[in-house]
C-alpha cells in the first residue's frame, strides 16, 4: 500500500516574472556587462562536451592567455567566482608542511592566509598599512628570513584599490627556489600585466569586473614550473572539484567529464573576452587608464580625496575617503535607491572610512563618471 503525502504549500510562492532595477554598478564588481555579452549569456544552451562548446573552450583558453599575456598550457577558467579560483590556485600549488609566504595589505591577502592555512601550508605573512604595498627590499628581506616554497601577492587589492608593482619580483623568487602566485582578480582586463614577462607562475581571476561579464566563470593559469609542482606532490590535491589533474584533462586533448560546466556563463566570458581582443588589449588598457584619471579629477574637484598614492592606484577600483562627518554608508543608500547607482564601502581597516569606487569594463566610459558625480553633488551634505 501506498502511502500518501499530503504537499506543504507553506513555500509556495505566487510570484510575477522576474524584474530587476537597472542598476550602474560602480561598486568593487560585479560591473555591468556589456550588451552583448548578455545576449551571448540569453543563447540556448548544449551540453558541456558537445563539439560546438568544446570549440569555445579552446578559444576561452587562448583568449585568456592573451589578456594574461601568457603561454601556459594550463589556462582555463573555474566553474565558480573568483574566490574558488582563488582556492583552487592554494588547493593545487600547496602541499601541507609548504611554507607560503603571504602579503598582507588588504583584505584579500588575509583570505589568502586563511584559506592556505586550511590546506596545510606553514602560513608566514608580511603586512602593510591598507593602501601601500611592498618594495623589493622589503620582499627580498622576507624571502631571505622565511625561504618559501611559494610567495603570494595581490597584484590588485580589491579592498584598498592599490596595485602592487611586480617587476624584478620573479627575479628574488628564482633565487631563492619560490613560486610567484599572484591575485588578479581586479586587474584582469583593466590593469597591464604580463605574467609571461614577470615570471608568475600562478594567477587567478574573476569574470565580472575587468573582464565585463557576469560572475561564476573565473580564470586560471599555472606555468610549466607550477605545474612541474603540482605532478610532484606526494599527496592528492585535498579539493576533488578544483584538482587541475582532472580540470585539466576536461579543458585538454582528452575530454574527459569531470563536471556539467555552466554553458551560458562560458558564452558570456568568451563574448567579454572577445570584444577585449577587438578592442585591442593596449587600447583597453589606455582606456581604463584615461577613464579613472577623469574619474579622479571630477571627485577632486568636488572635495573629495582618494586614500592611494597615485603612483600606485588602480585604474580599476578608486578608494574615495569619506568627509568627516558624512555618514558613508546613508550616502551609498542614497545612491542607490535615488540614482540607481551601487558604488562599495570599505572592508577591514577601512571600514567607515572609504567608498570603493570601480570603473571595469564596459562601464569605464566618461558619461559612467559624469552620472555618478552629478549623483553624488545631490546626496552629499552641503559644505
Amino acid at each position: 500500500m501506498t502511502q500518501t503525502i499530503a504537499i506543504n504549500d507553506n513555500q509556495r510562492l505566487q510570484l510575477q516574472p522576474l524584474e530587476i532595477p537597472t542598476r550602474l554598478l560602480l561598486g568593487p564588481g560585479p560591473s555591468n556587462a556589456h550588451p552583448t555579452v548578455l545576449q551571448a549569456m540569453s543563447t540556448s544552451p548544449v551540453g558541456h562536451l558537445d563539439p560546438a562548446f568544446l570549440a569555445l573552450m579552446d578559444e576561452i583558453q587562448s583568449l585568456l592567455r592573451y589578456v594574461w599575456q601568457t603561454e601556459n598550457p594550463l589556462t582555463i577558467a573555474v566553474s565558480g567566482t573568483g574566490s574558488a579560483a582563488m582556492e583552487a590556485t592554494i588547493a593545487n600549488a600547496v602541499e601541507p608542511g609548504d611554507v607560503v609566504l603571504i602579503g598582507v595589505a588588504g583584505y584579500f591577502g588575509n583570505r589568502l592566509v586563511d584559506m592556505a592555512g586550511r590546506y596545510g601550508a606553514d602560513v608566514r605573512s608580511i603586512t602593510k598599512p591598507w593602501g601601500q604595498v611592498f618594495s623589493l627590499e622589503e620582499l627580498r628581506t622576507a624571502l631571505e628570513t622565511h625561504r618559501p616554497a611559494i610567495l603570494a601577492l595581490v597584484h590588485a587589492e580589491t579592498s584598498t584599490g592599490a596595485r602592487q608593482p611586480l617587476e624584478g619580483v620573479s627575479e628574488l623568487c628564482q633565487e631563492f627556489g619560490t613560486l610567484l602566485l599572484i591575485d588578479t582578480v581586479t586587474s584582469l582586463g583593466g590593469v597591464p600585466i604580463f605574467l609571461d614577462a614577470w615570471g608568475v607562475d600562478l594567477a587567478y581571476s574573476c569574470s565580472q569586473k575587468g573582464l565585463g561579464c557576469s560572475p561564476g566563470a573565473s580564470p586560471f593559469t599555472m606555468s610549466p614550473r607550477a605545474m612541474e609542482k603540482l605532478q610532484k606532490r606526494s599527496t592528492k590535491v585535498a579539493n576533488w572539484y578544483l584538482d587541475m589533474n582532472l580540470l585539466g584533462k576536461y579543458w585538454g586533448s582528452e575530454r574527459v567529464y569531470h563536471h556539467t560546466a555552466p554553458v551560458n556563463l562560458y558564452y558570456g566570458l568568451r563574448e567579454a573576452l572577445r570584444l577585449i581582443a577587438e578592442e585591442g588589449l593596449a587600447n583597453c588598457w589606455q582606456r581604463h587608464q584615461k577613464n579613472v584619471e577623469y574619474l579622479w579629477q571630477r571627485l577632486e574637484d568636488i572635495g573629495l580625496s582618494l586614500h592611494v598614492e597615485r603612483e600606485y592606484r588602480l585604474p580599476t577600483l578608486t578608494t574615495v575617503r569619506i568627509p568627516a562627518g558624512v555618514d558613508g554608508k546613508a550616502v551609498a543608500r542614497q545612491l542607490l535607491n535615488e540614482h540607481n547607482i551601487e558604488v562599495g564601502g570599505g572592508l577591514g581597516e577601512l571600514a567607515g572610512q572609504v567608498w570603493r569606487v570601480g570603473l571595469m569594463g564596459f562601464n569605464s566610459r566618461p558619461e559612467s563618471v559624469d552620472r555618478l558625480i552629478e549623483a553624488l553633488q545631490q546626496v552629499l551634505p552641503k559644505q
